[in-house]
């Protein structure tokens, strides 16, 4: 198994593999540049080889480089939209001259213009930056909580975009565990988890998922809040990562921490926990057996306070347009609220 973190490219990009190196990293994720916006750092060919050549020597593969967060390859607005394009076309070839295999993105938010508008967007941007780009780097779309406007918060929304890009093939998919959590996959209980990833491998594939962010959740289960926490100290659990890690449909796949941290303490730390539960059974709830607050990650007194966050959620009114709402989440679990299990067309 394939396990590291986000690491800083602070001091320049050989300091990364130093500190994935002190981490004991077989793998690594990065920012490029400044995730908020502003000028990239220059890149020598002489730095991106050394990069390139000091990276594989210490085994850290694969490489993933995160695009940057002010991107918005959904908007409507077409000043917005030309300027992320050319933002993510830089970056791509940026990330081939490091070369990395992935580019993590984030699909970004329609801003009230309709899901389906907005993932045409995507895949149309997506479409651009593959055209004539001589690159083996494949791009990665990551979920999402499903705050806001934003888009990617069910399988089906990613499978919808990929299958727009001409180039299938170039295009796989990142998971995050706290996004998926938050979004309202039930991946805290064992029947949960096994459900989720059957709804993946049926619209998407798992053959796609090359990557797994691996983050605990700070946020209520189907809160629709991202919120990254320390693995096993959140909401969704130590006995829930346990089944996840050692799950035989993700033993292949590389795992990256995006915990908080504020020194490399906090990434030991946490990197010592997943390690110590790899190779770790969890017990199994009985299929159909409702799971207990505390296996959902709920403390008794906290209870109630989610279940009147879901409801207020649930009873918050759509703001959707004719083009978003012909696909909606369905399906509901055991009063968990809303859950994206599936979609399915309505009419407009």
């Amino acid at each position: 198994m394939r396990l590291g973190v986000h690491i800083s490219i602070a001091g320049g990009f050989l300091q990364a593999v130093a500190r994935a190196q002190r981490l004991s990293c077989t793998t690594m994720q990065i920012f490029s540049r400044s995730p908020r916006g502003g000028a990239a750092p220059v890149l020598s060919e002489e730095e991106a080889e050394r990069f390139d050549r000091e990276r594989r020597e210490a085994g850290i593969e694969p490489l993933a480089v995160h695009s940057p967060y002010i991107l918005n390859l959904a908007s409507p607005e077409r000043m917005m939209w030309n300027r992320s394009l050319a933002l993510y076309r830089e970056e791509y070839a940026r990330v081939g001259r490091l070369r990395a295999q992935y580019l993590v993105t984030h699909v970004g938010s329609h801003r009230g213009q309709g899901e389906l508008a907005g993932m045409a967007r995507v895949a149309e941007a997506i479409n651009r930056t593959l055209d004539g780009a001589d690159s083996s780097v494949m791009i990665l779309l990551e979920n999402t909580a499903g705050s806001g406007q934003g888009l990617g918060y069910t399988f089906e929304q990613l499978a919808v975009i990929r299958g727009q890009v001409e180039a299938k093939e170039r295009v796989g998919i990142c998971l995050d565990t706290a996004h998926l959590f938050a979004a309202g996959y039930p991946i805290h209980t064992d029947e949960g988890l096994d459900d989720a990833l059957a709804s993946c491998d049926r619209t998407v594939g798992l053959s796609r998922l090359r990557l797994i962010h691996l983050n605990d959740s700070k946020a209520a289960f189907n809160s629709r809040v991202d919120r990254h926490w320390h693995i096993g100290e959140g909401a969704i659990g130590v006995e829930a990562f346990r089944r996840l890690l050692n799950h035989p449909s993700l033993r292949t796949v590389p795992w990256i921490l995006e915990t908080p941290k504020k020194t490399e303490a906090e990434d030991q730390r946490n990197l010592a926990t997943v390690r110590r539960l790899i190779g770790e059974s969890a017990p199994r709830a009985p299929r159909g057996h409702p799971p207990s607050p505390e296996a959902q990650g709920v403390s008794p007194g906290k209870k109630a306070k989610r279940v009147l966050l879901r409801s207020r959620a649930d009873k918050a009114p759509a703001k959707q347009n004719t083009a978003s709402a012909r696909f909606r989440p369905t399906g509901v679990n055991r009063g968990h609220g809303r859950q994206p299990v599936g979609l399915h067309r309505v009419a407009a």
